[in-house]
């Protein structure tokens, strides 16, 4: 990822640029324009790279603005992409990269139908917003994902709840590499200072939970005649 999304916001001329549709560079997004918006998000930078969680900040149209070494380090086996790496557009990650569902478990109903959910919402705030629209044409030339936009999408939010939507709070299976997490579950908090949301900024904080662990059953002895057990109601 570049400097910001390292831990440092710097220039002008170093603010991300995230790729559009067809892999080409949009304009870079415009810098903080006073000394203390700059000071904030230098300071805010720190504030996030200190954090041992997974934590990034995105704009409205989900570029990365900056992240923290927990995220680079849950994301670093995603290979190369022109137009959805982590780093540069999550949502377009969750979208569009063949390795989300290797970190993002349960893709498609944890991941990919919430963030669409969250990008239709987006469109019809913003529709104009050339970010936008890009993804809104990536969606449309890929038939499996235009049917769960237009169909899919709107079915499953009937049949979850608009509850299921909201990503504060929401707890969402991962695959960590790292094998002393593995396969866990985060919380994702969203917590955004006033601050940062002037500049159009929401920062989202995957809070990694301690994987489960079965519990020990003892070795039940051996019985010589058959028997019956009542077998418990599933969830």
């Amino acid at each position: 990822m570049g400097t910001p999304r390292e831990g440092r916001i710097g220039k002008r001329g170093d603010l991300p640029m995230a790729f559009q549709a067809g892999g080409q560079r949009p304009e870079p997004r415009p810098a903080p324009t006073t000394p203390d918006a700059q000071a904030y998000l230098q300071d805010y930078t720190a504030l996030v790279e200190a954090v041992p969680f997974p934590s990034l900040v995105v704009d409205h149209r989900w570029d990365v603005v900056l992240t923290n070494g927990a995220f680079r380090t849950l994301f670093q086996g995603a290979g190369p992409h022109p137009t959805a790496m982590p780093g540069d557009n999550f949502l377009r990650f969750v979208l569009f990269h063949p390795d989300a569902s290797a970190v993002l478990g349960e893709h498609e109903s944890s991941w990919c139908l919430p963030l669409l959910a969250h990008f239709a919402g987006a469109l019809e705030r913003d529709g104009h917003d050339n970010g936008l629209q890009a993804v809104r044409r990536d969606i449309a030339q890929d038939p499996i994902m235009e049917a769960a936009y237009r169909q899919g999408l709107p079915h499953w939010i009937r049949a979850v709840g608009a509850e299921a939507v909201e990503l504060d709070g929401a707890v969402r299976p991962l695959h960590h590499p790292d094998p002393r997490w593995g396969r866990t579950e985060c919380r994702v908090v969203v917590e955004t200072p006033k601050a940062l949301r002037e500049l159009g900024y929401t920062r989202l904080t995957l809070v990694l939970r301690e994987p489960r662990r079965a519990p020990h059953r003892p070795a039940r002895p051996r019985r010589t005649t058959s028997h019956l057990r009542v077998v418990p109601a599933s969830e």
